[in-house]
């Protein structure tokens, strides 16, 4: 019988059950006492949100190669306004992020969520006002969201 958990990584946590050497970052170790069982998938240790476990690899293999371009869901708390001009740049892709162009994605400014406050809270700064974009793609490169917002000029504060 195959294992499959789902678990909500809060902010601070690596997606990986081994610390990484020298560090004090937390890890998946410290949540999650079942065997045998590996992320599909990453999150940044700055992310945070829902994180699939598993022990089939064949399933976690199918999920998380880019050849079957599942899509995922992000929502990001940006500094500022989200404007229409940014949100047509993300929908239409090519976008530079290191030494790659982004893939279109679906992108869409959305309402605060209903969620619990990050621990610790995100920097509130009273003169600059924070946004909500909701961002679907098949891509996920190493923390391409952030990257692809910060290009636009939106950086982001808290990433789900």
């Amino acid at each position: 019988m195959q294992t499959y958990l789902l678990f909500n990584k809060p902010y601070g946590v690596l997606s990986q059950f081994t610390p990484e050497p020298g560090s004090k970052a937390r890890s998946l170790a410290e949540f999650v006492t079942v065997p045998g069982v590996y992320a599909a998938g990453r999150l940044d240790h700055d992310s945070e949100g829902a994180l699939l476990l598993t022990d089939d690899g064949e399933f976690q293999h199918r999920l998380t190669d880019p050849k079957f371009g599942h899509r995922k869901t992000y929502l990001a708390q940006v500094e500022g306004e989200i404007s229409s001009d940014a949100l047509s740049k993300l929908r239409r892709g090519r976008i530079p992020v290191q030494d790659y162009l982004t893939r279109p994605a679906k992108a869409s400014a959305v309402p605060p969520p209903s969620i619990p406050d990050r621990v610790p809270p995100v920097r509130y700064r009273a003169a600059i006002p924070t946004s909500w974009v909701e961002i679907e793609m098949t891509e996920g490169r190493n923390r391409q969201v952030r990257r692809m917002l910060a290009a636009v000029g939106f950086p982001v504060l808290r990433l789900i």
